[in-house]
């Protein structure tokens, strides 16, 4: 995993009802979980539709984005991640932090999505980088059974990446820290069209 303010292997809640509250991060190949500074601007921008909303954390990592949502008044999270020891590490995560509306799925996120049949109201897609999966991904969301009508999706890629995404995912907004962009984005899910 990439250094964190907080020290090795440590993350924090930005706000919410768990603010302040420790996530511990495991090393593991291609772990780069989402900076606190990402997490509150992401955050201030979904405030107005975080309260009971469906969440998934696809790629799951640290579990940082969903635990962060539902300290913020989701709903309920389904956390999916592929790696043993980390989907682990987010159970006890979400143990000690008494979070009960949640469910972690150790599984590959593409599989995952080809079986699932709940619709969400946010996706926080942020797979490896080095995987390249944001496309078949996305697709995989919007032609599936995945996502709500008028959902909310948010991508992390690196600097100069731009993966291609449904035609029908508008941007709402997006930003830049450091090496990484992060954008937000709106689905109408009543049409199955991708970009070209």
């Amino acid at each position: 995993m990439r250094s964190s303010p907080h020290g090795p292997g440590k993350l924090r809640i930005v706000a919410g009802s768990l603010r302040g509250s420790r996530i511990d991060v495991i090393d593991s190949p291609g772990m780069r979980p989402t900076s606190d500074r990402i997490r509150e601007t992401l955050f201030n921008w979904l405030s107005p539709m975080i309260e009971g909303a469906r969440c998934l954390d696809l790629f799951a990592g640290s579990g940082a984005l969903g635990i962060e949502a539902l300290s913020r008044g989701a709903g309920s999270c389904v956390f999916v991640e592929r790696d043993r020891a980390l989907a682990a590490q987010i159970k006890a995560t979400l143990v000690r932090l008494k979070l009960d509306a949640a469910q972690v799925v150790q599984a590959d996120a593409l599989d995952w999505l080809s079986r699932n049949a709940e619709p969400f109201d946010l996706v926080f897609v942020d797979p490896p980088f080095d995987a390249g999966l944001w496309t078949v991904a996305a697709e995989a969301l919007q032609s599936g059974n995945c996502l709500a009508q008028g959902a909310w999706i948010h991508v992390e890629t690196p600097v100069g990446t731009e993966p291609r995404l449904p035609s029908v995912w508008q941007l709402h907004r997006e930003g830049r820290a450091g090496a990484v962009c992060f954008a937000l984005y709106r689905a109408n899910s009543g049409s199955k069209t991708t970009a070209p």
